[in-house]
């Protein structure tokens, strides 16, 4: 089966862009292997649409985001089916979020999306024009990751740590210099 794990999101606008910063953790901090599965991470951004070949050629995908959520605090984090989302969850509180439901309706109308999970947390900051993610929501993503790693492990992969020190911070101060 061929897996993608994609992070979306706009990184100039704090916690907003940690499904970005996630993906990239991910791809730095741990090797993946599966006899039986192969694994892409992204960084989809907020490409949305143009990101519809990516996901279009997996056969199943994991999709790392913010989310809002009735009655949640900062910080918590959400796994579900695309296909079930749970009630009081929305995942279009911004622009790209908006695009990616649209991204994800019109591929179910040519039967080209694949089985989706989504990994969310509730963003603290999102108007603020920084790399920086809140405190809450470096510890939400701490959780996104394992619950991540949990999930490709239940899947088959074996998952060798390369990076153990990495730290989302890192990451998101880092990709401001690339």
């Amino acid at each position: 089966m061929k897996i993608l794990l994609l992070g979306i999101g706009n990184i100039m606008f704090s916690d907003e862009g940690v499904g970005a910063h996630l993906s990239r953790l991910l791809q730095r901090k741990y090797r993946f292997s599966s006899a039986e599965h192969t694994l892409k991470i992204v960084d989809g951004g907020t490409l949305a649409q143009l990101l519809t070949p990516i996901i279009a050629e997996s056969d199943y995908a994991i999709i790392f985001d913010c989310i809002s959520a009735d009655d949640a605090a900062i910080g918590e984090v959400y796994f579900f089916d695309y296909e079930d989302m749970p009630r009081g969850v929305s995942w279009q509180g911004s622009a790209h979020e908006v695009e990616m439901l649209q991204t994800l309706s019109m591929m179910d109308l040519t039967g080209d999306r694949p089985r989706a999970k989504i990994i969310g947390v509730i963003p603290e900051r999102i108007e603020s024009t920084t790399l920086e993610l809140s405190e809450r929501v470096q510890k939400g993503a701490i959780i996104m990751e394992q619950t991540a790693i949990k999930h490709l492990a239940e899947l088959g992969f074996t998952i060798e740590t390369i990076e153990p020190n990495l730290t989302i911070s890192q990451v998101a101060r880092e990709f401001g210099r690339d």
